[in-house]
């Protein structure tokens, strides 16, 4: 069987990442698919996007990847403008936008946050027709086909739903997570590119990491926004709410 490990919203945290590609190597996964949002609200930015070059087989972009390229006057996306350099910055602006696969027989869609768009959000509490929807094809995909395995980050809240015979799932974050001060990523396995119909399986890994390290990178860093990194980091808290 083949193993794919699907990591998203690193968010220039490298601490968070190098534990998770640790567990990934000892689990003996060597297939990894990177869901975007390398970028910001982290001290790490440029390591980051230099490490997942190196260990992703496929990167397509996230919502931070798209509007860290544009000219802003917001000084803290300038700071991370400055660190990442024309070079990254060209490289987050050229990422493709999905990736789709077969594996056991079944249609496998990864996205950033939706089919249609990069800002897009769907948590898994929202209505039923707007869960479904992100099982449909849209002219950013390879395909237009309805998949029949959707997975995305985006939200920072790794769940699993089966919705009307489909399997709907979220990735959670390696860098920003929201739910637990874990970070998360996903394992799937089963036959890649066949369309024979076999076991397929969905495993969601949680990896502690050293949290503090992260807070005293960004500290040395001197990276704006500190209060507010520090918090999500530590409480698992988005930050836009009190």
């Amino acid at each position: 069987m083949d193993q794919i490990a699907i990591i998203s919203d690193i968010h220039g945290n490298m601490p968070a990442l190098e534990a998770v590609l640790k567990d990934i190597e000892e689990r003996g996964v060597k297939t990894i698919f990177c869901l975007g949002d390398l970028i910001g609200k982290g001290p790490d930015s440029d390591a980051v996007v230099d490490l997942i070059q190196h260990k992703c087989e496929q990167v397509i972009q996230g919502n931070w990847d798209d509007f860290i390229t544009r000219p802003c006057e917001s000084e803290t996306l300038q700071w991370h403008q400055r660190l990442l350099g024309e070079q990254r910055l060209s490289y987050l602006a050229a990422l493709p936008f999905s990736i789709e696969f077969m594996m056991s027989g079944k249609l496998v869609r990864l996205f950033h946050a939706s089919p249609r768009s990069l800002y897009e959000r769907t948590q898994p509490w929202d209505e039923l027709n707007q869960r479904l929807s992100l099982f449909e094809g849209s002219e950013h995909c390879p395909s237009q086909s309805a998949a029949e395995i959707a997975g995305y980050g985006d939200i920072h809240n790794a769940y699993l739903q089966h919705l009307n015979g489909k399997t709907l799932f979220n990735v959670g974050s390696v860098g920003n997570p929201l739910d637990i001060t874990q970070a998360s990523y996903v394992i799937l396995q089963g036959k890649l590119n066949s369309s024979e119909q076999d076991t397929i399986q969905l495993q969601f890994v949680r990896v502690p990491y050293d949290i503090e390290r992260s807070i005293s990178d960004a500290v040395e860093a001197e990276m704006p926004d500190l209060e507010a990194y520090s918090k999500e980091l530590r409480t698992g808290i988005y930050r836009g709410i009190s």
